[in-house]
């Protein structure tokens, strides 16, 4: 991938590489080519206040990386800054640094629909357009101006999503009336369909019975031959079961405002952080004794 290819046609005057800090994620223990984000610094702010801090982390090619901490302490607002979605809410600003493959993801002459089309969102909440099965799908290409091969697109995103079985013969009915795991997994069918190269899952198993969450898990474990992911969880088991690599948020109080702020504490393989975290924090959290 070139870095032109984020950016908008006649944005990008200069060669976005030198953007890529002197520190690499080759020193760092990473192979280079297999960074897919590179966060360094990173600060969420709503309006002046500090929702997230100094958050550094490295995302590896076709890995799913779990997000964990307790209520309030910054998991989906990082996560929404991996493709720019706090951008829609008017007084959210990002500071530090965010790279994906090698770009400053907010660098003002980068395309900020481009990067939503290349790291798609899976939502808390399955959220199924008011349209026909079929059309959920290819919402997203036809956005796009694709108008040929619709249907094959359609056929590939859905087999993916492991529901082209269940819906083949209804394709044209509503997807309201699908079950709850079958709309979420329908909503990653639609994340797919715009050919991402990563998806984002904030809560995606929060709102499904334990069947249906399993169906998700194995689907995940599935989706991570072609994709990256990263997912924000409260379920710790489910951290443990699918992710490569867990990072784990806290929460510091401001005692004079009593604003909370987050921040991350421990970011390791999931095998390490579960049996021998480095921080006291991340082991009282994993043992019931904080959050």
């Amino acid at each position: 991938m070139n870095a032109e290819e984020i950016a908008t046609d006649d944005s990008v005057v200069t060669d976005m590489a030198d953007a890529v800090p002197a520190t690499t994620g080759q020193d760092r223990g990473f192979v280079a080519e297999d960074i897919v984000f590179d966060a360094s610094d990173l600060s969420v702010y709503y309006g002046d206040f500090r929702a997230v801090r100094d958050v550094n982390m490295l995302i590896q090619r076709k890995e799913i990386t779990a997000l964990i901490g307790p209520s309030g302490c910054g998991k989906s607002t990082v996560l929404r800054s991996f493709n720019r979605m706090n951008d829609l809410i008017p007084t959210a600003r990002v500071e530090g640094n965010l790279l994906y493959r090698g770009v400053d993801l907010y660098d003002p002459r980068v395309d900020p629909v481009e990067v939503r089309r290349r790291i798609g969102m899976v939502f808390q909440k399955p959220n199924p357009f008011p349209k026909s099965i079929y059309d959920n799908v290819a919402y997203g290409p036809r956005v796009a101006g694709r108008k040929k091969g619709l249907d094959d697109v359609v056929e590939s995103s859905l087999k993916k999503a492991a529901l082209w079985d269940e819906v083949k013969d209804r394709l044209q009915e509503s997807a309201i009336g699908m079950s709850g795991g079958q709309q979420q997994r329908l909503s990653i069918a639609r994340a797919i369909a715009s050919d991402p190269e990563v998806l984002l899952m904030d809560e995606p198993c929060s709102a499904l019975d334990p069947i249906a969450t399993a169906r998700i898990e194995e689907l995940m474990a599935e989706l991570k031959d072609e994709y990256t992911i990263l997912i924000v969880t409260h379920n710790m088991q489910q951290a443990a079961r699918v992710s490569d690599r867990t990072a784990f948020f806290s929460v510091e109080v401001d005692e004079t405002s009593d604003r909370r702020t987050g921040l991350l504490v421990e970011y390791t393989t999931t095998e390490k952080l579960f049996s021998n975290p480095d921080d006291e924090r991340t082991e009282n959290y994993i043992t019931g004794r904080f959050g």
